[in-house]
């Protein structure tokens, strides 16, 4: 069945919305739902729960907090990356830094708005990436942003040294997670955390717990 232009731009685009921060979800999704063609499907409070709920409900579209637990707003783009029906991305974050949005844009989203962004952003943020096109915050300055993103290009990241599991506990040990709160919320033994710290460790030549927290701020896991 053929749909008509007109129908189609009357279809209800469906929304994951994923922060750490109930009141905030709450306030996106008042938003949301004011906005004519746009239903919020469902919500996430850690980035495990995202790339599940993504899984189970194909969302049109999810807008993402790079402040995650369990796996950040990073991790979920770069598992994102390797699923052929994943949808488009829009980043909803505090961190205004270019290197922040360059991270976010070179790892797949589409869109990076700041949650000090006005309302009427929101829709353009979320029409573009529908439509597959680039969207920065107003507030945003695109040329630092665009700097920042060609250099990421120019060379190795460093977290790719690392497996998707030790960027995981990488960022649960900035965190300030111990190792048995590390295992307990991963669902893995002492022994087998306490293995893959010290492989860690070893791949990015880090021996301090101290230095590997300096690591994951540099590198965009956890924020500063």
């Amino acid at each position: 069945m053929k749909f008509t232009q007109k129908a189609m731009q009357k279809a209800t685009r469906r929304i994951l919305l994923a922060d750490d921060h109930a009141m905030l979800r709450a306030g996106v999704r008042s938003l949301l739902e004011a906005m004519p063609g746009y239903a919020v499907v469902g919500e996430a409070e850690d980035g495990l729960t995202t790339l599940k709920l993504v899984r189970e409900l194909h969302p049109d579209l999810l807008l993402l907090d790079l402040s995650l637990p369990e796996l950040n707003g990073l991790g979920v783009l770069s598992r994102l990356a390797r699923q052929d029906d994943a949808p488009p991305v829009v980043i909803l974050s505090m961190h205004s830094g270019p290197e922040y949005v360059a991270r976010a844009l070179n790892a797949g989203a589409l869109g990076y708005l700041l949650k000090e962004s006005a309302f009427e952003e929101l829709g353009l943020a979320l029409d573009a990436a529908l439509a597959g096109r680039t969207y920065i915050s107003q507030k945003l300055d695109s040329e630092v942003v665009q700097r920042f993103r060609k250099q990421l290009q120019g060379g190795n990241e460093a977290l790719d040294v690392l497996t998707q599991r030790q960027q995981q506990i990488l960022q649960l040990i900035a965190e300030g997670n111990s190792t048995r709160e590390i295992a307990a919320r991963l669902h893995l033994s002492v022994k087998t955390v306490e293995t893959h710290r010290a492989q860690i460790m070893d791949r990015l030549g880090i021996h301090e717990v101290a230095g590997l927290v300096r690591f994951a701020i540099r590198a965009g896991l956890v924020a500063a």
